[in-house]
């Protein structure tokens, strides 16, 4: 997709904003979401605690709401 961003400016000319059309910037948060995902993994993998599985940690999660 090509980007033609347009910009807001104030009454010096100084860019204030961006205007960006509304698919690219699905795109941005959908891009933006997963780096966030990779980076919460990186940080869990290098936290050096263990894992355990999925369903196991939603057992428990449903034990403690008891």
């Amino acid at each position: 997709m090509e980007v033609k961003e347009q910009y807001v400016v104030d009454q010096n000319g100084n860019r204030t904003a961006v205007l960006i059309d509304v698919d690219y910037y699905r795109q941005l948060l959908a891009a933006l979401d997963e780096i966030e995902s990779i980076r919460a993994y990186d940080e869990a993998k290098s936290s050096g605690h263990d894992s355990i599985p999925f369903a196991e940690a939603t057992d428990e999660i449903e034990r403690q709401r008891r």
